[in-house]
């Protein structure tokens, strides 16, 4: 069988590593060699986007329900809590925040826990499940718990990695915020996307509080220790904190909106307002040109009446005709002038 897919895998028992077998098909040997030896063994298997045949054999091995493995193939699920017999199988959604692009980049996490195994399998590059490892590896007592320890540190290490984001989406908020007056073009979208990242990460950590409300409300039932029963507490309080924290950016994002929204409404119409002025004065010009170009129209029309020479024309050979000429050229400026001063064109 392939390795590929593999990230680390071993068997533990009294809280120490005992065996890091090189295959899947090894590990289930050597969990199977240990049951005979020790008390509490243990098998911890890390997948990273797995193939079929890997999640399958896991599956076979563990009796892990077949809904479970479609799920896991077939991947994009909701965060949830599910139990099928002694298989609990646990959907978490992992964040990251990437600082270079300023934006949230989203994962998801398959945790299946038994009796006596722990197999989680990554579809992002969040969490960082080595570290998770590591930190078990060192406190021997608490992975003396078996498998509910590890599912809390796994849920731990998701929890921790939420702080990051909050960060981040807090900044990117607080940008948003100096840039909603500085008359940016792309402050919309920006809020936006901001919007569709909370309400992603929303999704992600919403259903954190009723998957640990389930735990604890099993814990009794199914063995788990007053100790971690704790443990989940306080991660369960994180939890809360962050839940708050994305309510609020959600909400100050919606008011940025339509800040933003009024903002743009106001500089329209300032717009308008300035555009409808520079109309007003230039129909205000446009009506002085106009009434002066009528006053001058008028002694030009008479001077053309009488310039067409015409051989019958009374008026030519009349004594006053040029006199009479003149006087209705200044008395038709003179009617005209006086017209468009009443009607302040002028």
């Amino acid at each position: 069988m392939s390795v590929v897919g593999i990230v680390d895998n071993a068997v533990y028992a009294d809280g120490v590593r005992v065996a890091e077998p090189a295959s899947l098909a090894s590990t289930f040997e050597a969990l199977r060699a240990e049951r005979g030896r020790s008390t509490d063994p243990m098998a911890w298997i890390g997948l990273y986007r797995p193939d079929q045949e890997q999640v399958q054999a896991v599956a076979d091995e563990f009796d892990v329900h077949p809904l479970a493995v479609e799920d896991t193939i077939k991947a994009h699920q909701r965060p949830k809590l599910e139990r099928y017999g002694d298989v609990l199988f646990t959907v978490l959604r992992t964040a990251r925040y990437i600082d270079s692009d300023e934006r949230v980049e989203f994962g998801e996490l398959h945790v299946f826990t038994g009796r006596d195994f722990v197999v989680t399998v990554r579809h992002a590059e969040s969490p960082d499940l080595a570290r998770v490892r590591a930190r078990m590896e060192g406190n021997r007592d608490l992975l003396r718990h078996g498998p509910h320890a590890v599912l809390y540190a796994i849920l731990d290490e998701v929890v921790d990695e939420y702080a990051p984001v909050v960060a981040g989406l807090e900044n990117d908020i607080d940008e948003i915020e100096d840039e909603l007056f500085g008359g940016s073009p792309d402050v919309s979208r920006r809020i936006y996307q901001l919007i569709r990242e909370v309400m992603e990460f929303q999704r992600a950590t919403h259903p954190l509080l009723d998957i640990l409300e389930a735990l604890d409300a099993g814990a009794v039932k199914y063995g788990m220790e007053e100790e971690l029963r704790r443990n989940l507490r306080d991660v369960k309080d994180h939890v809360v904190r962050v839940v708050d924290r994305a309510d609020a950016f959600r909400a100050v994002l919606q008011n940025s909106l339509t800040v933003n929204a009024t903002v743009v409404g106001e500089r329209q119409n300032e717009e308008m307002r300035a555009m409808t002025e520079a109309s007003l004065v230039q129909n205000e010009e446009v009506k002085r040109i106009s009434g002066w170009a009528a006053i001058l129209f008028a002694p030009t029309l008479v001077g053309t009446i009488y310039g067409m020479n015409f051989e019958h024309m009374p008026e030519l050979t009349w004594l006053y005709g040029y006199p009479a000429a003149l006087g209705l050229m200044v008395l038709g400026s003179v009617v005209l002038y006086r017209v468009f001063k009443r009607k302040q064109w002028l």
